[in-house]
């Protein structure tokens, strides 16, 4: 609760600087005196201890400083856990109360709580503990690591099922795990995602509130809000109720995507497209956007007219086309050449349809690119991760001993003689992502 973060951007309204919560008169008169001395506002001193601080926080915003009497606590701990519920991220937190115990002073710093105050409280403990949490908030806050180069990819379907979805995650595994690379899956259809449910994890309620209350995005609340997949890999996901549409101006969606950037190195969002067009600005930082389809009349079509649309509602946007679920068979709607011709421009990569392994990393809850790594549809998703990289000029993080090296895009996708015939057959150059 105590951890600092930069200034409210965006035009989010800025909290109360100080608000306590006592259980006596007497506690109350002396926290008084000494916001008094220090030139704070005494109106924002109440009476009810930690349980009326979470009934209240509950409803209300939190302020900058925060005091907390426990005297009314059985359980110090177990209510201070309540109260991070409740408490935006960024709060300093000073509590006090009788239990003189070195054990329970070492847990509550551990949960995050500034300072620890035994009673009866004597002025001049209330007054250092108070401008030191004043000193911590007013100071610029320490670097202590130096810049992430980050990199941002979004994934967008031209339409349903085209396997969008599937793409992100095996990008996003091989990201974090091949990559070596702290790595977060943004699933951005609140309502219908499948980014957590494909790595059998509960998505958590962290997006959804985000969305409802983006005021109180910053470090701390991502910390509580993601899950994690694996060391490297986070997701961030919702499954919000259908009877609460999306009511967002993806004000929220922008404040994630800035906040991943200070703590992760690669961000993979899942883009439903429907977002995308209500909300073009998503699209302002990121390094490349996928679009993905299936070799379809309907997916050329859909294509075509989200290429036509980039060009005038994000023209810095570098977009790449991947053709999904190429059959080993030639069975297809529509051949290469003629998905070609309809969106006007080369297909950048070509995926081959192996729906045995989709359907079983399904069932596993796992990625392509980790229980199908073996598979052609895998092996070409690994390569991929490691070419989108390069784009950026960003180097691949140490490949550890033990690890084996992703094989190339081209000598990946050169072995697959999935074509149907010949005529179809693309040239050694199709490979490589333009």
């Amino acid at each position: 609760m105590n951890e600092q973060r930069p200034a409210p951007r965006f035009g989010i309204p800025k909290r109360d600087l100080f608000k306590a919560f006592v259980c006596d008169d007497l506690s109350m008169d002396l926290v008084g005196a000494t916001c008094a001395t220090l030139g704070w506002s005494g109106g924002c001193i109440f009476k009810g201890g930690i349980k009326n601080a979470i009934q209240s926080l509950s409803i209300s915003s939190s302020p900058s400083i925060l005091f907390i009497d426990l005297s009314d606590s059985t359980v110090p701990l177990r209510d201070v856990n309540a109260l991070a519920e409740v408490c935006e991220p960024g709060t300093i937190v000073i509590v006090g109360g009788h239990m003189n115990d070195v054990r329970l002073y070492r847990d509550l710093l551990a949960s995050g709580i500034q300072d620890y105050l035994l009673k009866p409280f004597h002025p001049d403990q209330l007054r250092d503990s108070f401008v030191h949490a004043q000193t911590i908030l007013t100071s610029p806050r320490p670097s202590d690591t130096p810049d992430i180069p980050h990199f941002q990819v979004s994934v967008m379907g031209a339409r349903g099922g085209v396997g969008a979805s599937m793409i992100a995650s095996a990008l996003a595994w091989s990201m974090a795990l091949h990559q070596r690379r702290t790595t977060t899956l943004l699933d951005l259809d609140v309502h219908f995602g499948t980014s957590a449910l494909g790595f059998d994890l509960s998505p958590g309620k962290g997006l959804a509130e985000a969305i409802d209350n983006p005021s109180r995005i910053d470090g701390l609340f991502l910390e509580r809000a993601l899950v994690h997949a694996s060391e490297k890999l986070s997701v961030l996901a919702a499954e919000a109720s259908i009877m609460q549409p999306l009511l967002s101006d993806g004000t929220a969606f922008r404040l994630l995507q800035e906040e991943l950037k200070t703590g992760f190195e690669c961000t993979i969002a899942d883009l439903p497209r429907d977002l995308a067009v209500m909300c073009p600005h998503l699209l302002g930082d990121i390094h490349t956007l996928l679009l993905v389809a299936e070799p379809s009349l309907a997916c050329a079509r859909d294509i075509f007219r989200l290429l036509n649309w980039l060009k005038t509602a994000a023209p810095l946007v570098r977009p790449q086309v991947i053709l999904n679920k190429m059959a080993a068979n030639g069975i297809i709607e529509i051949s290469l050449g003629d998905f070609e011709k309809a969106i006007e421009q080369a297909v950048d990569v070509i995926l081959p349809d192996d729906p045995k392994i989709v359907r079983e990393c399904a069932r596993l809850g796992k990625a392509v690119t980790d229980a199908g790594r073996s598979s052609k549809l895998g092996q070409a998703l690994q390569a991929y991760a490691a070419n989108l990289i390069e784009q950026v000029g960003a180097p691949s993080a140490p490949t550890s001993h033990t690890e084996a090296k992703p094989p190339a895009l081209a000598s990946v996708l050169q072995k697959m003689s999935f074509w149907g015939t010949k005529k179809d057959a693309p040239s050694q150059n199709r490979y490589a992502v333009r």
